[in-house]
């Protein structure tokens, strides 16, 4: 890839109940890199959506609460005006939205699919994970690797890839198995894959929906382990 290509890049944000955190989110997204913004509200109760479309993010609203339901809304947004990469990242501030030009760079080199890997971060920059999120994390890269043959370190939420790849991954999970599924349905497709360290935070005020608390944790962790199994018994058939 010529490294002065200007790419056409998106990012889709999830948000639920995010007013404290988003605005310091998108003030940090990379303008001279990212070309859309698009922030999909999972049923907020709060001024989340009117703060992004203030800021200038197009804002979608999706009724069916789940991650995967509003990171798939995102998408099917974009097929009508395809970015060349899509970047997904969090609204609660946890990840460091500069660092989508490191990522980026990583795409730049030839790969298809960049993660940021937070575990990898605790080592680089003491990023900040709590010890349930380390030991859900490290549980399920072990699974991904005895499975499937990944190096995985982190199902972190902040990654990078190719629109075009995206789609030929044919996502569907709704909830909190989709990083999982990605991840899986990238080594099914041969993606060339990397992950990258990155700076991690706690969250900016709210309330964490998922691996902020330990109960959140358990049940992220029972999804990932369905996942597992399931795509798992599918391929064995």
């Amino acid at each position: 890839m010529n490294q002065s290509e200007k790419l056409k890049l998106a990012v889709v944000i999830p948000v639920f109940n995010e007013e404290e955190s988003l605005p310091q989110v998108l003030k940090d997204i990379p303008a001279d890199l990212v070309d859309e913004v698009v922030v999909v509200d999972n049923g907020s109760t709060d001024g989340s959506a009117e703060l992004a479309m203030a800021a200038g993010a197009t804002v979608l609203s999706e009724s069916h609460r789940g991650y995967g339901a509003a990171c798939l809304k995102g998408i099917e947004y974009l097929k009508s005006n395809p970015p060349d990469v899509l970047v997904f990242l969090d609204g609660d501030y946890s990840d460091y939205p500069e660092e989508i030009s490191a990522l980026l760079a990583k795409y730049r080199e030839g790969y298809d699919f960049v993660l940021g890997s937070r575990v990898l971060g605790m080592d680089a920059f003491g990023a900040q994970l709590s010890k349930h999120s380390v030991m859900g994390n490290k549980l399920a890269a072990f699974f991904l690797r005895l499975l499937f043959g990944g190096n995985y370190t982190d199902l972190g939420p902040f990654r990078l890839i190719g629109f075009r790849q995206l789609l030929s991954l044919g996502m569907a999970d709704r909830n909190y198995g989709w990083t999982m599924e990605m991840q899986i349905k990238a080594l099914r497709k041969n993606l060339r894959i990397c992950e990258i360290p990155v700076h991690y935070r706690d969250r900016f005020g709210g309330e964490s929906k998922v691996t902020g608390t330990f109960l959140g944790s358990v049940k992220a962790f029972a999804k990932i382990t369905i996942t597992v199994i399931a795509y798992f018994l599918r391929l064995k058939q």
